[in-house]
């Protein structure tokens, strides 16, 4: 089985499935398309299944004009049918993972999309989950699922898990060029999946199992989130000290080693960072070990919001002003710059709690037309006439992808704001 699936791929006649037409799946579907092979995309929503089908793109990343070529040429199309997994060699799946709110992993997709596969399963094909998850669960949830036929994972069928590592708006790393790690729960499943990425993406890291691959998107996030957890408490530390901690991140950064920056910001955003360090957590509690760090660094981020909140608020009363009645414009919804995302973005927490505490609240972002929190549904602004109107602007900036020199962009745009305002208000709050 597994030699005829490696002629099947170096021959490019092998049928692509990808389970989930997201961030992930979309552009994972698009980069086999383009690598010759024909891809069907699965999907339980028929909106962008039809989208796809009529060539037409709602991913930012993925451009109409790159996805209507190969739709037109024949090379990918969609469904809501899961019988079509019947025809397929591979099949990836590509479904969130949220967290439920206790903070534990909701696998409600993950097992709706392996429970869809095992019932039109066969012999030869190879299944590689890439939805971040807690280690042990391509073991534990998916492989029983698949040998209900009594096929045998290694020999009949093959198994694996590849972390996706998707960037959205970054115009250097894609799908294409970003390193692909892949474990398989057997060496000929990893020889499989090593051989099926290495057909369309540029660089393969096999690891020993599936274990493996699971921990190390947990890793990478997990690094993150508890070095931003750490410039978020200095932030705090620094604005009671009367310390300007941009200033001290600066000099630090230019220690040659043992040193990398990061910067503080509103909050955690995006789909990764704030939720992938709580799958660890969880997993290592059965464990009977206590991810303190963990733990921690989730409390810290998420009183970010709350923080600028309450900073906004100190600076409006600073200037005779109550925050219930008085108008607030925020610049920027999207959890990082320049992208269409909104995904668990600080700015909604932000904006909720200043609802909540009775303020008027208004937003300029050019990549989210519109959005909903609570029961406000609004619009984006024109950003000089609102801050005009405004008796407070905030700078919303997710700093999970923060470099100095976006820093000094966000500096140089709240020096803007406050010289394009001299002459409406001299009251005006600009505040980050």
């Amino acid at each position: 089985m597994k030699n005829e699936l490696l002629e099947k791929l170096k021959l490019k006649t092998a049928r692509v499935g990808v389970v989930g037409l997201g961030y992930v799946g979309l552009p994972l579907a698009v980069e086999f398309a383009h690598a010759g092979f024909h891809v069907t995309g699965l999907d339980i929503d028929e909106r962008k299944a039809d989208k796809i089908n009529k060539g037409e793109s709602y991913i930012q990343d993925i451009p109409t004009s790159v996805l209507k070529p190969l739709v037109e040429s024949g090379k990918l199309d969609a469904t809501t049918d899961f019988s079509k997994i019947q025809d397929l060699d591979t099949i990836n799946i590509c479904v969130p993972t949220p967290l439920s709110k206790a903070k534990d992993p909701d696998m409600t997709f993950v097992n709706s999309a392996v429970q869809s596969i095992a019932e039109n399963f066969g012999p030869g094909k190879l299944v590689i989950l890439e939805s971040t998850t807690y280690p042990g669960t391509t073991k534990e949830l998916v492989l029983p699922k698949l040998e209900q036929g009594g096929l045998k994972v290694g020999e009949d069928f093959f198994l694996c898990f590849s972390p996706e590592r998707v960037d959205p708006g970054n115009k250097q790393f894609q799908t294409r060029n970003i390193p692909k790690v892949v474990g398989g729960h057997t060496p000929n499943c990893t020889e499989a999946g090593a051989a099926f990425y290495g057909c369309a993406l540029d660089h393969v890291v096999p690891v020993s199992g599936t274990k493996v691959a699971e921990m190390v998107k947990l890793l990478e996030n997990t690094f993150r989130m508890i070095n931003i957890g750490l410039v978020n408490e200095m932030a705090i530390m620094c604005g009671r000290m009367g310390i300007n901690v941009w200033e001290v991140i600066d000099a630090a950064a230019t220690k040659p080693f043992g040193f990398m920056p990061f910067y503080p910001g509103p909050g955690l955003g995006g789909h990764c960072i704030p939720i992938d360090p709580f799958y660890l957590s969880w997993k290592s509690k059965q464990s009977g070990i206590e991810a303190r760090f963990i733990e921690l660094a989730g409390y810290i981020n998420g009183q970010m919001p709350h923080f600028v909140v309450d900073k906004l608020q100190n600076a409006l009363n600073d200037h005779s002003k109550p925050l219930r009645g008085s108008k607030v414009h925020i610049l920027g919804m999207a959890y990082k710059k320049d992208i269409d995302d909104v995904r668990e973005s600080p700015g909604l927490d932000i904006m909720h709690l200043l609802i909540q505490r009775g303020a008027n609240v208004s937003y300029s972002d050019p990549f989210i037309p519109s959005l909903r929190v609570e029961n406000h549904k609004l619009e984006s602004q024109d950003m000089l006439s609102s801050c005009a109107d405004a008796d407070c602007v905030v700078v919303v900036t997710d700093h999970t992808n923060l470099d100095y020199a976006k820093a000094i962009e966000v500096s140089k745009l709240i020096v803007d704001t406050r010289n394009a305002l001299k002459k409406f208000k001299s009251s005006k709050i600009v505040t980050l």
